[in-house]
């Protein structure tokens, strides 16, 4: 096993550090005696430079990873916003069909520990920042990101399942070690993961209860009506938003009145998907907020008010610069984007003490210094 994750890594290495644009890499790891396959894309604008988020894709019951690569597509997101995906194929059950092991039919395969070898292996390799490493999938996909959520939470800061509940008594045994932020995306109408549950699978709304409670959230969500750009697709979309939870943790459930088995906003479009949201960008924007302590900005108590006395933010909102007083010595900055994203960072110190914010896109921003953070509008 050894050498089989060496050679990996080399080989991996010379791909993303030789070559330019986008990079979709078919690649293996012996683990527990399975050579198990999964394809990594690498957006085109990862240099290696600085650490970026990863997020995992796991593909439904039967299904493979080039479908889901293609099905619940994340690659024009990552082009974009600088995160690797990683597409794990799953290993052939008793009855012949592809699946990761979340506690049906007596597998035996240990899919949590093959994604723990995944993440140490590619963080080996690529600068991977791993406080922010997450999990999304199909059906069974989504039964896959919970079970991680509950097993894999020293590395798993967010997930985001479409058409996956918990396994059915899975809640009474989780072992989650943080809040985990969860996104749960969910069709009235799904024949295969029924919304009301199944001999395999939890209720949606009883999965949705378990991690707003153990997540410390407010019970009242906030309902909002997703406005329905396509009527002819004969769905309509409820989000409902828990807040408040610990770290600045939330759940949010989309609720597809009429909705299928299906991934919501895919180009392969059959009867019940919905195309008034597009379930990847949702999922992206929603796990990417946060890393493994909590939502980023947590700390932040409101527009030029820190929880430090002692550091002044100003002016804010900003259009050229923004000056941080209250520095005692040089001290490391970083800024974030509301999407989670680094955009900024650097060094400030008492003699040199702002930042050039102007070649900035105008909107809402987080600033983190001295263990601080502030947010700032830049305008």
């Amino acid at each position: 096993m050894y050498y089989k994750i060496i050679l990996f890594s080399f080989f991996a290495f010379v791909f993303s550090s030789n070559s330019f644009g986008q990079q979709t890499i078919n690649s293996t790891i012996m683990h527990n005696g399975i050579n198990r396959e999964f394809i990594l894309y690498v957006p085109a604008n990862y240099t290696g430079n600085e650490a970026v988020p990863l997020l995992f894709n796991f593909h439904g019951y039967t299904s493979n990873a080039t479908q889901q690569m293609w099905y619940g597509d994340f690659r024009p997101i990552a082009d974009t916003a600088g995160f690797l995906i990683v597409h794990p194929e799953g290993t052939v059950d008793n009855s012949g069909n592809t699946h990761f092991n979340v506690g049906w039919g007596g597998s035996t395969v240990d899919d949590v520990d093959f994604t723990r070898v995944m993440i140490e292996s590619l963080a080996n390799t690529y600068n991977i920042d791993t406080t922010r490493v997450y999990s999304t999938g199909m059906s069974n996909g989504g039964f896959m990101s919970f079970k991680l959520a509950c097993e894999l939470s020293d590395y798993i800061a967010a997930i985001g399942s479409v058409t996956g509940s918990m396994t059915l008594g899975s809640p009474s045994n989780c072992s989650a070690t943080h809040p985990v932020p969860v996104m749960q995306i969910h069709g009235t109408s799904d024949g295969t993961v029924d919304y009301n549950g199944t001999i395999f699978s939890e209720p949606v709304p009883a999965a949705v209860d378990f991690w707003t409670n153990f997540n410390n959230c407010t019970t009242t969500p906030v309902i909002e009506n997703v406005p329905d750009i396509d009527p002819s697709d004969g769905t309509t979309v409820e989000k409902f938003t828990y807040s408040n939870g610990d770290n600045c943790s939330e759940v949010i459930h989309f609720k597809v009145a009429n909705g299928g088995h299906t991934w919501p906003g895919t180009a392969f479009s059959t009867a019940g998907t919905n195309q008034d949201m597009d379930a990847s960008l949702e999922v992206w924007k929603f796990v990417s907020q946060y890393d493994i302590n909590g939502k980023m900005g947590c700390a932040t108590i409101g527009i030029n008010e820190t929880v430090s006395s002692n550091l002044v933010l100003y002016p804010n909102p900003a259009r050229s610069h923004v000056t941080i007083e209250g520095l005692n010595q040089a001290s490391k900055f970083e800024l974030f984007s509301i999407l989670g994203e680094r955009v900024l960072d650097g060094e400030i110190s008492k003699a040199s003490n702002s930042i050039h914010v102007a070649d900035l896109q105008k909107g809402m921003y987080f600033l983190k210094v001295e263990g601080e953070v502030f947010e700032l509008v830049v305008e």
